[in-house]
């Protein structure tokens, strides 16, 4: 067994693949901290106001661009926490090749749809067009 190339500075280079990714979770979550005491607080402060008045609250650039941001961060943030509950559970790997496309569908949509209405809405469009929905 060839010791220089299975070890990288007493560490198996194989178990040293996560380290990008726990960097980015750990930055992600950084983020997240401040931005949930923001979405918190905006929570509290719209609580019990009409229509009107959180429709000028996305019209405000400020709380558009915190929105999509917080929107952003956690997707990224929970797309990357599924990714390794899928690794570390689904040893089959055309499953675990599956879910883990899948899972990168699901969030990227999802991140899609929610900065796609947070722009409508902060241009002072309708979230839905009429006729959609109820």
């Amino acid at each position: 067994m060839s010791g220089a190339s299975k070890y990288k500075n007493g560490v198996r280079v194989s178990e040293r693949h996560g380290a990008g990714e726990w960097t980015t979770e750990k930055v992600l979550l950084l983020l997240l901290m401040p931005l949930g005491v923001w979405v918190a607080s905006s929570v509290f402060t719209l609580t019990g106001t009409g229509y009107d008045a959180t429709l000028a609250w996305f019209a405000n650039t400020l709380n558009a661009g915190l929105a999509i941001v917080t929107v952003i961060v956690f997707f990224g943030f929970a797309s990357l926490a599924w990714k390794v509950i899928v690794e570390d559970y689904i040893h089959k790997p055309g499953t675990k090749t599956l879910l883990l496309a899948l899972l990168n569908i699901v969030f990227l949509a999802l991140t899609a749809a929610s900065v796609f209405f947070i722009v409508r809405l902060a241009l002072g469009s309708a979230p839905l067009p009429a006729g959609f929905g109820a």
